[in-house]
């Protein structure tokens, strides 16, 4: 008989403790942790590359392989899918309205916001516009959207953050500068007048109208620019409106998930790690506007300073946003009712 089968043996009839964890590493090998990141529609290649830099990281860290896999779509659909069971350990969305549905259900711990720094978003970006080469409908701000003739592309804000930004950044472009509501509903009104198709994400959003050749212009988040130009090349001008909405992109785990999965160390190092220099590095690489100063000033030819403003000061928060416009019966839906 073999050592090791000799060893083998000793197992199964049941060796003493100090023979057992003797053995055990040769026989034993723990499961590779398993992490599901949902997230939104065009966050894919950001996180490709930086689920590789963290598995590198948590090797090197904590001596464990981890496998991260994703999962993407219009943010709201992905909320709703969590909600309904998909085994997420974390969500990283493009709105905190997304992630506080889903600990409205109890899957998420209501303090989640305060649980990372800058309200647990680790980058941001801002909303602008993506025109035609040489922009020949002269496109330069958001009342150019409402002109008649004009076909704006805008994924749906019933289930996409992207599309919310755009309506709450059209009607907020108003009244931060100084118009009542009132016009900032027909400005908006007007706006999604011109809207042709809309998409169920920001990605079929972008895929109409670079590759369809469907509309004047695109709405969309800054942070698709680079990905634009690379999958359909130097056919378009950009756009940076007079004031644009910021768009924050918060992370959160998912604490009923990681806590059945034993998978909570885990998860909550890959969240801290987004504020890593090699993560924030990552994020400008995919133009995303890193929350570290000091790297956000080395790339401001990539970030222009445009004037902002948060959902928040305009609207008071996601939520009465979420209930005054967006809710079934909304100002939204009383819009779109008379298209």
């Amino acid at each position: 008989m073999t050592a090791e089968n000799s060893l083998r043996r000793k197992l199964i009839l049941g060796a003493p403790a100090a023979a057992l964890a003797a053995v055990l590493p040769r026989f034993a090998h723990a499961a590779p942790v398993t992490l599901l990141n949902v997230s939104y529609d065009v966050s894919r290649e950001f996180y490709k590359e930086y689920n590789k830099a963290f598995a590198a990281h948590w090797k090197k860290t904590a001596g464990e392989d981890i496998t991260l896999n994703q999962s993407h779509g219009g943010s709201s659909k992905q909320a709703r899918a969590v909600i309904e069971g998909l085994d997420a350990d974390v969500i990283t969305m493009n709105q905190a309205l997304d992630i506080d549905v889903v600990a409205d259900k109890g899957l998420i711990a209501a303090d989640w916001a305060k649980r990372l720094p800058n309200n647990a978003a680790p980058t941001s970006s801002v909303t602008m516009f993506l025109v035609r080469k040489g922009n020949p409908k002269g496109i330069k701000d958001w009342a150019d959207l409402a002109k008649p003739g004009i076909s704006v592309v805008i994924p749906n804000p019933k289930v996409t953050g992207n599309g919310r930004y755009t309506y709450l950044g059209a009607w907020g472009s108003v009244v931060k500068g100084g118009g009542t509501p009132a016009q900032a509903r027909e400005l908006t009104q007007k706006i999604f007048a011109n809207v042709p198709v809309f998409d169920g994400g920001g990605r079929a959003a972008t895929t109409t109208f670079a590759q369809r050749n469907i509309g004047d212009v695109l709405c969309t988040f800054e942070s698709e620019v680079q990905s634009i130009v690379e999958e359909f090349g130097k056919n378009f001008d950009f756009v940076y409106p007079a004031r644009t909405v910021l768009a924050e992109n918060p992370v959160a785990i998912v604490d009923k998930v990681v806590d059945r999965k034993g998978s909570r160390k885990q998860a909550e190092a890959y969240l801290k790690y987004l504020w890593s220099e090699e993560a924030q590095r990552i994020a400008v690489k995919h133009n995303l506007r890193p929350r570290d100063a000091k790297l956000l000033a080395a790339h401001a030819q990539d970030f222009p300073n445009v004037s902002t403003f948060t959902v928040d000061e305009v609207f008071g928060s996601w939520r009465k946003a979420q209930a005054e416009h967006f809710n079934d019966g909304g100002i939204y839906d009383q819009i779109v009712a008379r298209k």
